[in-house]
């Protein structure tokens, strides 16, 4: 049934195609220009305006066929669907059987064939009922008043005309049979009213049209003609009665003293706006229906598409208006110079005043920009712009019928995208502030050098009048430049406005220990004590079961790590947290992941690049003997000789205890700025968190420090901060580090984590992407922020496995943009705004820079 009732509605389709350009083909393109330029403006408008309602009375049919069927149907549906019978019915006929087809695939639903025949028919016998009063109406004129005695011939017609209504209320009154048990004169008496203002409503709008064309004639005279011509039509069972109603309204007008071109014009007119434009708009309700149940037969494809076309070709209409007006404003008479700027032209926005055409211009990038990140907060602003534009044009010496078909496909389309702006703000991205900053930097420099090259008294001056017109009117651009920009501003607070609450979440330690206690943490997830990084919690009826660590830059969320919590709902944390972010214009890029989520982020839309290698120790097959570590093996004997002495400080630490590791994290930074995000910094609070691996010299005194990093299971443990004194000997932290090794396998661990080698072995290939070859160059040259190559050979001489890390970036985003921000967020000093570097980085920039190793 449903493969039966595509083929109906697309046979449908088809059908009103050729009909409507059988029609087309029938009109005179000419006659049809002369028609709309000998009326004003104000006369078309109200004849759009009366040719709509006076199709409204129609929708009585509808409302009244529905009343003989079990199925409720709304008010609504009712009416758009009463639109698309009754005006394809008035263009196309087709003897009354389009409109019954029509009818039984509106209403069909939970009816019987039968009731729906029967409800069909019983509205089809009063639909000329109307016509039949109105013809006894005439009758009463020509021979009881006197007027349109010159139609007096046609009485035959008239005659025939008015005994139908009085015919079939008798014949349903008097006929016994079960079909009309169910029709009540008050229901025949609502259909006959309802016909009567169908008909009515015709023959007003048709008069007001003559009244609007200022014809001299007695315009009562028009009544009896047009209704003989809907007979003539109606027996003539050709749709629209097309030639048999124009043939007796150009004879009958012409016996009143109208032209056969005034006549032309005044049916062209009435054709129009009471059947072609009416119809266009049911065309629309029809495809409309069409496309909602093959939407749903698709399983939302189509719908999706169409909003995703309408979106980008809004977007593109705005940019482009946007320019051309720019263009405009700041090199006029180069433009209107250059051909294909005239063709383009009337394709976009346009306003007579200089400095509206400046502001207008960025106005519409600013609001173009929010389209294309589907925000909300876009819509009503640019539908304003849009009605302020149509309003402009319409009163402009400028105004086309072509440029108001433009806006009105233009507001078509923003109805169409408005279901793809689901989102709540817009998040500035790198690539629209790229855009819209480059837009305005061009123009105002642009602009402003023409404005010195036109001034007599610059040295630079020169002949620029080809550029422009005058130094007062560069001055008006120039302050409208300077307004524009504030408007983008405005424009730009406006869209990004309203943070979401969870954007601005304080540090929440005890739900951050709670789910570590819980479930176990990660190897960066004691990170978070740093509070330098934003948490957002995933819950189920209330209960925190995973959270995020993340910081926001341009229109992304970087979060560090793997999700921290509950291993089963790691997935539903992600979707939960993918929503809210997109519903706010943000995208999540994860930093420093590992295979498995990476792959299940690529199932969720995400694309991803290798960006290093983690080290990891295996503490069981970790000893100093052999080859391998003889080297460090001398190194501890010189230790053990020289009396240094490692231990393990459990928290809570004593005031002096974190000065002198103060005292020897300064040392150690030499005036450096520390940093952040993945690599810790010197905080009492995020050391008192976890116990610290200290070395002292044969004096006892601490030369060096190692803060430990819990993950909160027994599986992998490892360290953040290393830091040593200025009199601690070179090789100390090897000390510290081979010292860990024992205690962790004592402690039953089986890796310890020396953290990621960034960038490592990316982009290699020539059969890379270009992305990841650029990626490359970063690391290969990236020396001049770290030692990327350096921090690779010394975790080799311990490291037994190395396992992929990833960064995974929403598909569509620019990989280069995406690694370039994490870049900035890792390599920024963490007393700004942004800031984060990779684990032991820090140590081993120091290290080699001094030497020491």
């Amino acid at each position: 049934m449903t493969l039966i009732k595509l083929i109906f509605v697309f046979s449908v389709l088809i059908f009103v195609v050729r009909q409507l350009a059988k029609i087309i083909r029938e009109v005179n393109g000419e006659q049809f220009k002369t028609a709309l330029a000998s009326q004003s403006k104000e006369s078309l408008l109200l004849m759009l305006i009366f040719g709509f309602v006076s199709i409204l009375p129609m929708l009585i049919y509808d409302f009244s066929i529905v009343k003989f069927l079990p199925t409720k149907y709304s008010p609504s549906y009712v009416i758009r669907s009463g639109w698309v019978v009754n005006t394809f019915t008035n263009l196309l006929g087709f003897g009354g059987l389009l409109g019954a087809s029509l009818r039984a695939h509106f209403y069909g639903k939970g009816a019987t064939k039968k009731q729906i025949l029967y409800a069909i028919s019983k509205v089809a016998l009063f639909l000329v009922s109307g016509l039949s009063l109105l013809c006894l109406v005439s009758l009463i004129m020509i021979f009881g008043f006197g007027i349109g005695t010159t139609f007096a011939h046609y009485w035959i017609w008239l005659v025939g005309g008015a005994v139908y209504f009085p015919g079939v209320l008798i014949f349903t009154k008097l006929n016994q049979a079960n079909f009309f048990k169910d029709l009540t004169t008050q229901q025949e008496l609502t259909m006959t009213v309802g016909s009567f203002l169908e008909w009515g409503s015709a023959l007003g709008f048709f008069v007001l049209i003559g009244y609007l064309m200022h014809l001299p004639i007695n315009l009562s005279l028009v009544i009896p003609i047009f209704v003989v011509a809907n007979v003539a039509g109606v027996v003539s069972m050709i749709p629209g009665g097309l030639g048999s109603f124009d043939i007796f309204v150009i004879i009958g007008l012409g016996f009143i003293g109208v032209t056969r071109s005034d006549a032309l014009v005044w049916i062209l007119l009435y054709r129009l706006f009471y059947y072609l434009l009416p119809f266009i708009v049911g065309v629309g309700l029809f495809i409309h229906d069409t496309g909602h149940k093959l939407n749903e037969f698709l399983d939302e494809l189509p719908r999706i598409l169409i909003q995703r076309v309408a979106q980008v070709f809004l977007t593109a209409f705005m940019y482009f208006s946007g320019i051309m007006m720019l263009l405009f404003a700041t090199v006029p008479n180069v433009v209107i110079m250059n051909r294909l700027y005239v063709r383009l032209v009337p394709y976009s926005i346009f306003f007579v005043s200089h400095m509206m055409n400046i502001i207008v211009a960025f106005l519409l990038i600013g609001l173009g920009s929010g389209i294309w990140a589907r925000t909300k907060r876009a819509f009503w602003p640019t539908v304003v712009v849009v009605i302020l534009s149509i309003i402009n044009t319409w009163f402009n010496e400028a105004f086309t019928w072509r440029m108001i078909t433009i806006f009105v496909v233009i507001l078509v389309t923003l109805w169409l995208s408005r279901g793809v702006l689901y989102r709540d703000r817009m998040a500035n991205s790198w690539g629209a502030l790229v855009l819209n900053s480059s837009i305005f930097i061009v123009t105002f420099v642009g602009y402003t050098l023409i404005g010195i090259a036109a001034n007599r008294h610059s040295p630079l001056h020169f002949d620029a009048a080809y550029l422009f017109p005058s130094e007062a009117i560069w001055l008006v651009g120039f302050i409208g430049l300077l307004i524009a920009m504030l408007v983008l501003v405005a424009t730009n607070l406006y869209l990004t406005a309203n943070r979401p609450g969870w954007l601005k979440q304080p540090f929440d330690e005890a739900r951050v220990k709670a789910v570590i206690q819980q479930f176990g943490g990660t190897e960066d997830s004691h990170l978070a004590f740093l509070k330098d990084k934003q948490i957002y919690f995933y819950q189920e009826d209330g209960v925190d079961q995973v959270f995020f660590m993340y910081k926001p830059i341009a229109d992304k969320l970087l979060i560090m790590g793997e999700p921290v919590g509950n291993p089963e709902k790691v997935e539903a944390a992600i979707n939960d947290f993918m929503v809210a972010a997109d519903k706010n214009g943000l995208k999540l890029l994860f930093y420093e992941i590992n295979q498995a989520l990476t792959m299940g982020l690529h199932e969720n839309g995400f694309d991803f690049i290798k960006t290093g290698e983690d080290g990891l120790v295996d503490l069981a097959q970790f000893t100093l003997s052999g080859k391998r570590h003889r080297g460090e093996r001398a190194l501890m004997h010189k230790f053990d000789r020289e009396g240094y002495q490692f231990e393990i400080i459990k928290p809570p630490f004593s005031p002096e205890l974190m000065q002198k590791l103060r005292q020897i994290s300064d040392e150690w930074l030499a005036g450096k700025v520390e940093k952040g995000f993945s690599l810790g910094f010197f905080d009492d609070d995020y050391l008192n968190q976890a116990p610290i691996a200290v070395m002292r010299d044969a004096d006892d005194e601490i030369v060096a420090f190692a803060n430990i990093m819990p993950d909160g299971n027994q599986v992998t443990t490892s360290i953040d901060l290393m830091r040593s004194s200025a009199k601690a000997p070179s090789g100390i932290m090897d000390g510290i580090l081979i010292h860990l090794y024992e205690e962790s396998l004592e402690k039953g661990f089986k890796y310890f984590d020396l953290g990621m080698s960034p960038l490592s072995n990316v982009g290699m290939s020539k059969f890379s992407f270009t992305q990841e070859r650029i990626v490359h160059l970063i690391y290969q040259y990236g020396y001049k922020f770290y030692r990327f190559e350096g921090l690779r050979s010394y975790k080799d001489k311990y490291v037994d496995k190395w396992e992929p890390k990833y960064i995974a970036y929403y598909r569509g985003s620019s990989l280069v943009f995406s690694v370039l921000q994490v870049l900035l967020v890792v390599n920024r000093p963490r007393n700004q705004t942004v800031s984060r570097t990779p684990k032991l980085l820090d140590f081993i920039f120091d290290t080699e820079s001094r030497g020491r190793e």
